[in-house]
């Protein structure tokens, strides 16, 4: 939404949990191998650099994409409908103001999944309407009537007629109120949307800024561009993945005081309109795509769908994949890998009659990932003390007993009897490493290479196939 205002307080700092950490001692029983490490001088193939910028912004819109299916309202399909509706009005409304009718038509399904009425405030100096248009913005800058006095009174009115099922008066006040509040006319606020993106296309130099800046604010972003301090005018993609704790780091903490999703909305937007052509061109994919984004409370069967993805069924099934290089083991190495093997790993195996170190593995690419995250935890100002991961791969026999005494393990598809899989504890050695790690794991997900979850304990992590990349950086020091 239209968003100058001032910056917010620091919200993300204590999101992943704080609390102290509690250094776990391994109870053996796995014979330990030596981690994978990165070699210092290897170079990173998630570096941005601007000429990946598109792949860099691909990656994001996919990474980011989750919420808007999440909480499509009716579902995303049903939205993507509502909001196709205003096609041919933001086509008109785009060409008459020479800007991408597909990014306006993906703002109104982020703003307000194509609901003219769509209302953020109840006291309607928020946003409002289908592109959710704040009041003041509307009215001191947009040029729009935005009479918020006789908009509220309408509203109720509006409000006590359809309940009462008088369909003719709902219609004729309505009518009354697009007509004293402006956001309320799809067109008008459609061409408040535009008259806005131009406005700030002006002002930033760029389309890509411009739409970031319909969230964030001129002024915000121009802050963050000067604290970047790299040129007038970056891409926002240089802006995003290249502000971190540790490089740009007056950037990153501007982006990360901001607190309300302002330093992904380019990114969501993206999704949005991917969202709409898969809409028009192919409707069975977005169903599909759907019922994957909203199986779990993250993305992972997105990465790894249950009908097209090996699963353990049996330790007899994770003896042979060990065998054959599918799995590797995960030692207990903190000091040389920054991931420290809960003790407790695999505990329910002497129920199976097999050993813990059946269930102390991943795939190797996923291994690799877990220690990327370790790193960038570090590197991002967590400190050297290791993170401590709970569980890694099962099999569905030692999933089935886990769900049976744990209500937060599924009984049905889970990405641990994959090997994709593992979980990190909730506890941290204090304030700085819960905030390096939340970072890796944003950043991490913006890159498309995991999803996760918060669950009470710990946080589910789930690593995308494009972990891959990560192993011709990795070498085994024997």
């Amino acid at each position: 939404m239209l968003n100058p205002r001032l910056l917010v307080a620091l919200a993300v700092v204590f999101a992943v949990g704080i609390g102290a950490f509690l250094a776990l001692r391994d109870a053996g029983g796995v014979p330990d191998v030596a981690p994978l490490v990165l070699p210092a001088d290897a170079s990173d193939p998630f570096a941005y650099s601007e000429e990946r910028r598109a792949d860099f912004e691909r990656r994001a819109a996919q990474g980011l994409s989750h919420v808007l299916y999440e909480k499509s309202p009716g579902g995303v399909v049903a939205s993507a409908r509502r909001t196709a509706r205003w096609r041919p009005l933001v086509e008109g409304v785009a060409s008459e103001a020479g800007l991408d009718a597909d990014l306006i038509e993906a703002i109104v399904l982020l703003e307000s999944a194509g609901r003219p009425d769509a209302v953020a405030d109840p006291e309607l100096e928020g946003a409002v309407g289908l592109t959710q248009i704040l009041a003041g913005t509307g009215e001191g800058l947009l040029g729009m009537r935005v009479d918020v006095a006789q908009s509220r009174r309408l509203t109720r009115r509006i409000q006590r007629a359809r309940g009462r099922g008088e369909l003719r008066k709902t219609k004729r006040l309505e009518a009354l109120r697009r007509r004293v509040d402006h956001r309320f006319d799809p067109r008008r606020a459609l061409e408040g949307t535009a008259r806005y993106l131009d406005f700030a296309r002006g002002e930033l130099g760029r389309d890509d800024l411009a739409v970031v800046s319909y969230h964030m604010g001129v002024g915000n972003l121009t802050s963050v561009i000067e604290d970047f301090g790299e040129g007038d005018r970056p891409s926002y993609a240089q802006l995003f993945f290249e502000s971190s704790p540790s490089s740009h780091s007056a950037a990153w903490r501007r982006l990360a005081e901001l607190g309300d999703d302002s330093s992904t909305y380019l990114w969501r937007v993206l999704a949005a309109r991917d969202i709409m052509r898969r809409y028009r061109e192919d409707r069975g994919a977005l169903a599909r795509q759907d019922e994957l984004q909203t199986a779990k409370n993250s993305a992972e069967e997105v990465l790894h769908p249950g009908d097209e993805t090996e699963r353990y069924a049996s330790p007899d099934d994770l003896e042979d994949a060990y065998g054959d290089g599918e799995l590797r083991p995960f030692p207990n190495a903190p000091a040389r890998s920054g991931l420290r093997r809960d003790r407790a790993m695999g505990e329910l195996a002497r129920r199976l009659e097999v050993g813990r170190e059946l269930y102390r593995g991943l795939r190797p690419e996923t291994y690799a990932l877990a220690l990327y995250m370790a790193r960038m935890t570090q590197e991002a100002g967590g400190g050297d003390a290791p993170l401590t991961v709970t569980s890694t791969v099962r099999d569905e026999a030692y999933q089935g007993l886990l769900a049976k005494g744990n209500p937060e393990a599924t009984g049905n598809y889970s990405l641990h009897t994959t090997g994709f899989a593992f979980d990190v504890l909730r506890r941290y050695s204090g304030d700085r490493q819960a905030v390096a790690f939340q970072f890796a794991l944003d950043r991490l997900q913006a890159l498309n290479l995991i999803a996760w979850v918060r669950e009470p304990a710990a946080i589910h992590v789930t690593a995308a196939d494009d972990a891959r990349a990560l192993l011709g950086l990795l070498k085994e020091d024997r």
